[in-house]
């Protein structure tokens, strides 16, 4: 497998970076793709890194904006590429399959909302079409310990600590490689679970030691160390930093508790397994 990050910045897109994104691909003549969170901003760099058309499914780890916000977009290009028949009576191409979409409950609904736009006063008020993101996904629920199959890769879902229902990914291939992706969360034993005996730890680290105390939100570079160390993972890769972090300072943390390779994620960078 291939992990490519494309967007890593903590909670909002940064200057260098948009936020959460994630590409995992299958090293087969037809690979499977697989996009981990499709955050405010990644559109963009996924557009350059693959045909929108290739993406085998969607996974949102969660329904924060940072996570999640850019599937706006991609249901614009679903719904209104002309090349696509998009519900009207003339078919200008062909018909596009629905793209599969492993979320937390209510990200149908969720995204709708966000989409949606009350005509007001437009005088052309009658023209404007529903919004349905049903016509462009199919959306299937993530719930604890689902396991799933995407093409040649099998995912499993766990549910980790964070103030709104939060799934950290772990991805298998046919050859039994392992990518996990933790989402957000804090420490937690669904966490460790999650990640156990995996090739490559995608592992957010936004908070730091001594200077955020919430509990039950993100992990600091410390606590993410442990969670790799007591997982046994081969590598750990940071991500999901927030700008106004010292990415060295977190690294420093985690080295601190894990004795294995570190890597700090920046965009466009990619990892074979």
């Amino acid at each position: 497998m291939k992990l490519t990050a494309l967007g890593t910045a903590g909670s909002f897109p940064g200057p260098g970076s948009s936020a959460s994104c994630y590409l995992v691909e299958t090293e087969e003549e037809k690979p499977t793709r697989v996009v981990l969170d499709l955050g405010s901003g990644a559109l963009t760099p996924l557009q350059r890194a693959i045909d929108l058309d290739s993406i085998s499914a969607v996974v949102l780890s969660h329904l924060h904006p940072d996570h999640c916000m850019d599937m706006l977009g991609f249901y614009v290009r679903h719904s209104y590429d002309p090349r696509f028949f998009s519900g009207d009576v003339t078919d200008t191409g062909t018909i596009r399959t629905r793209t599969a979409v492993y979320a937390p409950a209510g990200a149908q609904e969720r995204l709708t909302r966000a989409y949606h736009t009350d005509p007001g006063k437009s005088p052309t008020a009658g023209g404007c079409e529903d919004t349905d993101f049903s016509r462009a996904f199919e959306f299937v629920d993530l719930d604890h310990r689902l396991v799933w199959q995407v093409g040649s890769l099998t995912l499993e879902a766990f549910l980790v600590d964070h103030p709104v229902e939060t799934y950290a990914v772990r991805i298998t291939d046919a050859k039994g490689s392992v990518i996990v992706y933790s989402g957000d969360t804090d420490e937690c034993e669904n966490l460790v679970e999650a990640a156990r005996d995996a090739d490559l730890f995608l592992c957010e680290a936004a908070f730091q030691e001594g200077r955020d105390s919430s509990r039950g939100v993100h992990l600091t570079g410390r606590r993410a160390g442990r969670v790799a160390t007591n997982a046994d993972v081969r590598s750990l890769v940071l991500t999901h930093i927030p700008v106004w972090t010292d990415c060295t300072i977190v690294r420093g943390e985690a080295a601190g508790e894990y004795r294995g390779p570190i890597e700090l994620a920046k965009p466009e960078a990619w990892w074979s397994v």
